[in-house]
């Protein structure tokens, strides 16, 4: 989808607008508010502009960001208590501590013992409200610190358990070591704490290999644009706004 298509003007987005984004792998969700800013106030000559993301994503996955321009700013902890939808791959057989990709693996595990009847089994017993414990490779606060810096640093740290719910989990594809779902959940939820979750329960071990946001609310992925339409723009031609 072309980013720049239709009129609209600064005003518009003082009043504020709610872009849908397509995140790419490897960037922030900072990076991406940082860069939809930039453009927006190079193609209207705004000299200021309020921009927020309503709910990160790792920079490991990919998918839905909402960004929030001028006024809906204000609404941003709204749409983020807005429930979520995922799909995505869990690999079993090995753990990382970061509970994804961003870590190398720690430890290994047989999965012979891993039938598809185990795997439905486990699923059910993810689904409504539970308890989970923050990645410590995570932007969460404590005493001050981001709980990523503590494990950088190589040191330990509490992170208390915390209420989520997941109202619906179930797995779409399964190749062994790896199994492709689909996840509906309350915000919060860390789906790299569900996966090495998942794989502790079946006694197999598992981290998560690729995630993305297919819907968040009302919105959904299928009508995001990509960086790509944002980043290869024309300042002549104007923004479409949703």
């Amino acid at each position: 989808m072309d980013f720049f298509k239709q009129n609209f003007n600064s005003e518009e987005l003082q009043e504020g607008q709610i872009f849908l984004i397509d995140k790419p792998l490897g960037w922030t969700s900072f990076q991406v508010v940082n860069k939809i800013r930039w453009h927006l106030k190079n193609t209207t000559g705004l000299k200021k502009l309020k921009v927020g993301h309503a709910g990160t994503l790792d920079p490991l996955a990919t998918g839905l960001l909402l960004i929030c321009t001028g006024k809906k700013t204000k609404i941003i902890s709204t749409l983020q208590d807005s429930e979520k939808e995922y799909t995505g791959t869990f690999k079993l057989g090995a753990t990382t501590p970061s509970y994804d990709l961003e870590t190398e693996i720690d430890e290994t595990f047989s999965i012979e013992h891993v039938t598809s009847e185990i795997l439905e089994k486990t699923t059910k017993q993810f689904i409504g409200k539970i308890q989970q414990q923050p990645p410590v490779f995570s932007a969460l606060k404590k005493d001050g610190k981001r709980l990523y810096e503590y494990a950088r640093a190589g040191q330990s740290v509490e992170i208390q358990k915390r209420d989520v719910t997941v109202v619906e989990f179930k797995i779409t594809n399964t190749e062994l070591p790896n199994i492709n779902f689909l996840i509906r959940c309350s915000k919060g939820t860390y789906i790299r704490s569900l996966a090495h979750d998942f794989g502790k329960s079946i006694s197999s071990g598992a981290h998560l290999t690729a995630l993305t946001r297919t819907q968040s609310g009302g919105f959904k992925l299928k009508d995001a644009y990509t960086m790509d339409s944002v980043l290869n723009y024309n300042p002549d031609i104007n923004i479409k706004s949703k």
